[in-house]
């Protein structure tokens, strides 16, 4: 089997499967004659998992340092090349540690959202920090805490979308330029389309059930189920549409594991493990426009009707855009993996938590409307290990690759995809 590769599978269509696919087919050494094909487990595309719901942070104070050095700056570089700015809402933004008391609201339920997958039960999942600050070392927060006790709470003045009445204390968490945000989907999407573009082929519904190797231990290929829904014209008005599954099976030379969470049905000695957060994205009124673009790293003390006092430490993302779109998080949770990421279950009491949370101090966000619920699993390497699992795993089978454990952060791999071509 040759080493060069001339087939090359990668199994994910999430943001790292998608970077891995853009940087193959542009690497100097990538001709027509290399087949590239990315599959995808959801019926809906790519990015429908972690990559498409996340906050889309990206900073120089991240972890772990190693991949920050290359991403950061490819980041940057990738704005410039590809109109970013326009296409996937790169900017920098300013970062602080808010901390202060909410006030109390009247609960209310959120206005239902076509297409959420909502569980209206009670959590069935512990709630865990998702440890987004590691890379500050320390306790994950700044050291210039100030006390509430006093007058000058270092709030800065363009962040007039926070209650300043209710803050207690404002720092920096980073020099302005060491931090930026992109909007995860849209970045995802677009090095997908940049990569079709040059060749690349992207089969969704197409999940990966096996890796075939030959007799001396390296990759053929992959074994996959893909599912093809057919409706009728019947079905349609009925409301159901028939579901037909199809074995098939992909040559390859190479294959990159970049299945997130997932990843262990294909290898299940990879040390990986899936977190469950949630997430909502708010749209504020349009006499409230704009929305200065400030992430905050909370930490709220509030007393709710429903749960009491509560200390919670809700992530706030101001997002590029003329809707003025904020995202917010709060923690993760350990519910089981589902299946597949188009069987992920969000439930209703997570989002209800953090909408309370946020909007009790936030007039402008509490006058706004929520645009969307959702969740999804967060990659998360087991043990004392931080960060992700990057390389090739010959002692697996020779010419598979694996791009794993991203948890939070969006990284470009860059040196993964160029290694393997050089």
């Amino acid at each position: 089997m040759p080493e060069t590769p001339s087939s090359i599978v990668i199994i994910g269509g999430g943001i790292i499967g998608c970077t891995t696919a853009y940087y193959i087919t542009h690497h100097p050494s990538y001709s027509s004659d290399i087949k590239v094909t990315v599959v995808e487990t959801s019926v809906h595309g790519a990015a429908q998992g972690a990559s498409g719901k996340a906050g889309g942070l990206v900073a120089r104070w991240a972890y772990p340092q190693p991949l920050v050095a290359v991403s950061f700056d490819e980041h940057v570089r990738l704005a410039e090349v590809h109109g970013g700015v326009d296409r996937w809402g790169w900017r920098y933004v300013n970062c602080g540690s808010w901390e202060g008391q909410g006030e109390e609201i009247v609960e209310e339920s959120m206005p239902a959202n076509d297409g959420d997958d909502l569980d209206q039960g009670s959590l069935t999942g512990r709630r865990k920090s998702l440890e987004k600050t590691l890379g500050l070392g320390g306790d994950g927060k700044p050291n210039t805490k100030r006390s509430r006790k006093q007058k000058n709470t270092g709030l800065p003045s363009d962040l007039n979308w926070m209650h300043g009445e209710l803050t207690d204390s404002y720092s920096s968490m980073a020099p302005y330029g060491d931090t930026a945000q992109v909007h995860p989907y849209l970045f995802t999407q677009s090095m997908l389309a940049l990569a079709q573009e040059r060749g690349a082929s992207f089969l969704p519904s197409t999940r990966a059930t096996k890796i075939t190797t030959s007799l001396e231990g390296h990759v053929t290929g992959v074994d996959c189920t893909v599912t093809h829904h057919q409706s009728s014209s019947e079905d349609v008005l009925g409301g159901q549409s028939k579901m037909r599954i199809e074995e098939v099976h992909l040559d390859a030379t190479h294959v990159v594991i970049a299945a997130g969470a997932w990843a262990p049905a294909l290898v299940p000695a990879l040390p990986l493990t899936g977190t469950r957060a949630h997430s909502i994205t708010i749209h504020p009124p349009s006499c409230l426009l704009p929305i200065a673009p400030y992430v905050l790293f909370t930490e709220i003390t509030l007393r709710s009707t429903n749960r009491g006092l509560v200390n919670s430490s809700p992530e706030i993302y101001a997002r590029p855009g003329t809707d003025g779109e904020v995202y917010a998080c709060g923690p993760g949770d350990d519910a089981p993996l589902p299946d597949s990421v188009d069987d992920v279950v969000i439930e209703s009491r997570a989002c209800d938590d953090v909408w309370e949370e946020v909007r009790s101090v936030s007039k402008v966000l509490r006058a706004g409307r929520v645009a969307r619920r959702q969740a999804c699993f967060l990659p998360t390497v087991l043990g004392r290990r931080q960060g992700p699992i990057i390389g090739a795993a010959d002692t697996v089978a020779r010419g598979l690759v694996v791009a794993i454990g991203h948890t939070c952060w969006v990284g470009v791999v860059s040196h993964l995809s160029r290694d393997r071509l050089a």
